[in-house]
């Protein structure tokens, strides 16, 4: 079996979750003879299947190391910085990826993303177009390059943009890179805390209420914070005063209504998604559901992508963005 059809077959093991056959047919493998970049490519994926995404960089850096081009190892390591909003990192990997045929689709369009995200709309706008001409039918590039069209036909205020990207820029510190103990840094995974930002819109009795977390992380974290004149739950606040639970309340069953209270991180949505939220200050689904669609559409780089996935978030939660006004009369 050449070394292609051995790639193939393991990754379908792994995404197909079937991590120990995986694992037994990577043992087997002979770095020697089917190559070390392959060989730790695999591995690296069977540690991203396991979730464990440092492990996986690290594999993936060997594979990189025995051949600079290996487009898979390239790919799975810019998707992972790309999640963990490792924008710049991200960005030179995926422009690796496509710098010689054959060039993954999925690395142009993320790429795309990315780059409509620093503002570069006419690279973004080029790449988009670059897959559509390829495959005319790929829906999530037509929706990225209709975000870009219509970013790129607006108008934004320059010291306004920079005054946020820096804001931005501070909320997505991600926490790894602060001084805590391994127990505060677990603790604060496991809540989904992964950001300064996450942290800044996290009260004090939430962190308590959870299991494991005590009084002693509690200090650690707060004297983290007041060193950088920042305090736990002191963007909570910053929501417009009328974000409050949408008129239909009353009509919601119990388990929906109870889904209100509940951070919006709960959602699991994208990276992007969450940046655009967090702009705006929602913070819990109740706030979220109290926005439109035309809101949520006229914040920068918040484009239809976005929306649907919220949209379809929102369904499986059983609720819905708030209607923009009243329907028409028949």
């Amino acid at each position: 079996m050449v070394m292609e059809q051995k790639l193939s077959v393991i990754d379908d093991l792994i995404r197909g979750d079937r991590l120990d056959e995986a694992a037994t047919a990577i043992a087997a493998l002979d770095t020697d003879r089917d190559g070390a970049a392959a060989v730790h490519y695999l591995r690296g994926h069977l540690h991203e299947g396991n979730g464990e995404l440092q492990a996986a960089c690290d594999d993936y850096d060997q594979s990189l190391e025995a051949d600079e081009q290996f487009k898979p190892a390239l790919f799975r390591k810019a998707w992972i910085l790309d999640q963990r909003g490792h924008d710049d990192e991200a960005i030179d990997l995926y422009e690796r990826c496509i710098a010689e045929p054959p060039v993954p689709v999925n690395a142009v369009t993320n790429l795309a993303v990315l780059y409509e995200d620093l503002g570069c709309y006419e690279q973004a706008r080029r790449l988009l177009e670059r897959v559509i001409d390829k495959r005319p039918n790929h829906t999530r590039a037509r929706l990225a390059l209709t975000d870009v069209r219509s970013a790129m036909e607006m108008y934004y205020d320059e010291d306004q943009d920079r005054r946020r990207e820096h804001e931005d820029a501070l909320l997505d510190m991600p926490i790894s890179e602060f001084e805590l103990s391994a127990r505060s840094r677990n603790c604060l995974a496991q809540m989904d805390i992964l950001t300064l930002g996450d942290l800044l819109n996290t009260g004090e009795s939430t962190l308590l209420a959870y299991k494991n977390f005590g009084e002693t992380s509690l200090t650690e974290i707060k004297n983290m914070l007041s060193q950088k004149g920042l305090s736990l739950g002191q963007t909570v606040g910053d929501t417009p005063t009328d974000a409050v639970a949408p008129p239909s309340l009353p009509a919601l069953s119990g388990e929906n209504q109870a889904m209100l209270m509940r951070p919006v991180t709960e959602l699991e949505l994208s990276v992007r998604s969450r940046k655009c939220l967090q702009r705006l200050g929602i913070t819990s689904i109740g706030e979220l559901v109290n926005r439109s669609e035309q809101e949520l559409l006229g914040a920068k780089n918040f484009g239809q992508t976005s929306l649907q996935e919220i949209q379809r978030r929102l369904t499986d939660c059983g609720l819905a963005l708030r209607q923009s006004e009243a329907p028409s009369p028949l």
